[in-house]
């Protein structure tokens, strides 16, 4: 039997009529169709699944979405801000971070996290913030630098420090 509950998710609030066995990763899909949230191990352990909660990284396939009603839901289509990419989405363009784009979404997520706790990160900082997040692809180099440049490129500005 479904339960209409009320989400949170990306600025606006959403009443929906969920399952409940179905995990956050599941209504996000299927029943609000932001499908940049990606299924991935399903486990918690591989990161691709990774939303912002109250602007903390979690990994939506390990939660149930009555848990998380009256909270901040961010996805990785809530990322940019009023029309315009988040830094971090530039830098991961421009530096070609993103080889085939599967775990992106929970990275760049994870990576906006960081940059909002830590502004100038080490790269001990950003392995430490993107560690939940895995990548087939890459040896994460590409990926660090893109968070250093998007780091130095948010300064102390107010509008780049949103997430």
């Amino acid at each position: 039997m479904r339960e209409l509950i009320t989400l949170h998710v990306n600025g606006e609030s959403h009443e929906v009529a969920v399952l409940p066995h179905h995990t956050l990763l599941e209504v996000l899909r299927e029943d609000l169709g932001l499908i940049g949230t990606k299924h991935g191990c399903e486990l918690g352990e591989c990161g691709a699944c990774t939303v912002l909660l109250n602007d903390k990284p979690v990994l939506s396939c390990l939660l149930l979405p009555i848990e998380v009603q009256g909270q901040r839901i961010t996805t990785i289509e809530g990322l940019e801000h009023n029309g315009t990419l988040h830094p971090l989405q530039e830098t991961f363009a421009e530096l070609g971070a993103a080889q085939c784009g599967y775990c992106t979404p929970g990275i760049l997520l994870s990576g906006a996290a960081l940059l909002r706790e830590h502004p100038h990160p080490t790269r001990e900082q950003a392995k430490e913030g993107l560690s939940g997040n895995l990548c087939r692809c890459t040896g994460y180099t590409k990926i660090y630098e893109a968070v250093e440049l998007a780091a130095q490129r948010m300064g102390h500005s107010k509008e780049g420090n949103n997430l």
